[in-house]
């Protein structure tokens, strides 16, 4: 009898698992007649296209570049729309004030060190860990192509508070990243006007004319002799800063109120101009974790044994990117097929131009022009729920599935460059995600080139019709909202996105429509693709798919 009971436990377990999950499952489900065979079913199902889905291209300028949670540095030679560069301006902070640096501090060496995103992938015949960095990761643009990394003192002031405002709102810089005064130097704006942070530029403390990022482990010593120990982490931006800079910035003015707090010290020591610039017209660009405990400035330095006068002792001070970080970017899109413009509103456009850093984004209307709170509901909405409900707003039609299939522009996106591609859509109105992508379970923390693959879908590389090849964005329960729930958030916007996990949202400076915030995942994505939208005869056109079941 033990026996038994110990035999049906796993399929009692189940099956209260799925009564559980039908208990609370108060919406439609997706049902495949195929499970009970179509002699057995007492339902149909069926395929409806929407035709009233309009998609237009929305322009992306003046987007907020700093509070980002990575930064981009570097040069990318997009294939479709051409050169990008993304350099950084951030603030550091001491990690203590009011230091000590004792009696005759001497400099041994400064280092900087700004980890990059990468993923172990092994170990080598030591037994260390070996590192990788691609483009599905945090390294983008030509692998074989250096730029030139120059790190300048910032003398610009970067306030925390916006003057404009009357209630102390944080200060927000947005981007200039395209047609600025001068395509070599970095401009960010504000309320107050453009900024160019070359000509805030002060000392030059670091140089590289050929730089590439290195997937090699960072090993550092600890230790000397037998004592001695090597320490090997993640990959990282690491170079050794011009030490006089530091002694006369920092060890010189020990005891004075520049070190004594944060406000003082940002006020004295403005920060860091990380530069990037390209070589030969190419280049790559690297994805930094500023945010990172591990992105810091250290002073490695001796003094005095206060024991022993005749011996030395080692020291360290250190500084921390806790303030401050903005992102400048510059697009010249002089080899791009066609200016990035604002789109047909009315009618939608042939193709639709997502590109990252400060580009362009498409605006979807589901049911045709967008529905404004307060005004009627767009006329194919209320049509659509003619279909589905009764007079009594009962359903008599179940919702299974509804995507969205964009196909891409194969003249334009083939190439290994975009197999990593992915797309985002959230809800404009509201400046969220929508309802499937909390409602997909496929969340992947590490490689998020592979997370939400239900709602996002991933890329369809397979495909040999060129005329499939894209992407299938799952929008079943925000659909269901706009039908069962009386939703009247019709209008979606649609973003090229480097992760998907990044769900935060920027704003916009002195926005006129209603695009008043986008994705700050946009932002840090380099690339960019071209999907065909609804105005076209092609086959390849923006469809909106829904698939439902209904009763025999």
């Amino acid at each position: 009898m033990k026996k038994i009971i110990k035999a049906l436990k796993p399929l009692l377990i189940f099956a209260l698992m799925l009564a559980t999950f039908i208990a609370c499952d108060k919406d439609f489900n997706s049902i495949d007649s195929d499970v009970l065979g179509k002699s057995n079913a007492n339902f149909n199902t069926a395929k409806l296209s929407i035709e009233s889905v309009r998609a237009y291209n929305k322009k992306l300028s003046k987007i907020q570049v700093n509070g980002l949670n990575s930064n981009l540095l570097g040069v990318y030679n997009d294939p479709i729309f051409g050169l990008t560069t993304a350099s950084i301006v951030t603030q550091i902070t001491p990690t203590s004030f009011n230091p000590d640096f004792g009696d005759n501090p001497v400099i041994d060496s400064v280092i900087l060190n700004i980890p990059y995103f990468s993923r172990q992938d092994g170990v080598d015949d030591d037994g260390n860990a070996t590192y990788v960095m691609n483009k599905q990761d945090s390294l983008y643009g030509d692998e074989n192509s250096k730029i030139v990394l120059s790190i300048y003192k910032n003398n610009y002031f970067l306030r925390s508070f916006n003057p404009n405002s009357q209630n102390q709102e944080a200060q927000n810089y947005y981007s200039f990243a395209e047609n600025t005064p001068n395509m070599a130097e970095n401009f960010i704006v504000t309320e107050n006007g453009e900024v160019n942070f070359d000509a805030y530029k002060g000392e030059l403390i670091y140089s590289n004319p050929d730089f590439f990022p290195s997937n090699n482990p960072i090993i550092t010593k600890t230790g000397e002799g037998d004592e001695a120990s090597l320490n090997y982490a993640a990959p990282a931006l690491r170079v050794k800063l011009d030490e006089a800079f530091w002694k006369t910035n920092i060890l010189d003015v020990e005891g004075s109120s520049e070190l004594s707090n944060d406000n003082n010290f940002k006020n004295y020591f403005r920060g860091l101009y990380i530069k990037a610039e390209a070589i030969s017209g190419d280049g790559n660009m690297i994805l930094l974790g500023l945010n990172s405990t591990g992105a810091t400035i250290t002073i490695y330095y001796s003094k005095d044994s206060t024991s022993d006068s005749n011996s030395r002792v080692q020291s360290t001070y250190a500084f921390n990117f806790s303030g401050i970080k903005l992102n400048t970017l510059t697009n010249d899109y002089s080899t791009a097929p066609e200016p990035l413009v604002d789109g047909n509103s009315t009618e939608g456009d042939q193709k639709l131009y997502l590109k990252g850093t400060a580009g362009s984004m498409a605006v979807i209307d589901l049911f045709g022009n967008a529905y404004t709170y307060g005004e009627d509901v767009p006329d194919a909405l209320v049509d659509l729920r003619n279909v589905f409900l009764d007079a009594e707003n009962n359903p008599t039609k179940l919702i299974n599935e509804a995507h969205l299939v964009l196909v891409e522009d194969q003249s334009l996106t083939s190439g290994e460059d975009h197999n990593y591609d992915r797309l985002y859509t959230y809800d404009i109105k509201n400046n969220t995600k929508i309802l499937d992508y909390d409602f997909d379970p496929s969340e992947n923390s590490t490689s998020p080139a592979f997370s939400k693959l239900v709602h996002l879908g991933l890329r369809d590389t397979l495909s040999t019709n060129p005329l499939t090849i894209g992407y299938k964005i799952r929008i079943t329960e925000h659909i269901k909202n706009l039908i069962y729930r009386d939703s009247t958030n019709t209008q979606l916007g649609l973003v090229i996105s480097n992760n998907v996990n990044y769900t935060n949202n920027v704003n916009l400076l002195n926005s006129t429509d209603d695009v008043s915030r986008v994705p700050a995942a946009t932002l840090l994505t380099s690339r960019g693709t071209v999907l065909f939208g609804n105005n076209t005869t092609s086959d390849s056109k923006l469809k909106l798919e829904l698939y439902y079941s209904e009763p025999d």
